[in-house]
């Protein structure tokens, strides 16, 4: 799983397929909330303090 901003989402998926050999489900943050998880504010991509936007799943 990743949260990631709009510039990081491909290197995500990239990493997800590398790490799981299967297609992920990219859910926009904003259209999509959790009742019992709170995504980080900012991207978790190394040295990236934008604001995250995607989950990649």
């Amino acid at each position: 799983m990743f949260v990631v901003c709009k510039d990081h989402v491909e290197l995500a998926i990239d990493r997800f397929v590398d790490e799981y050999e299967d297609a992920p489900d990219v859910v926009d943050l904003k259209e999509t909330h959790f009742k019992s998880w709170n995504p980080p504010p900012t991207c978790e991509e190394k040295g990236c303090t934008c604001e995250a936007k995607y989950l990649v799943v």
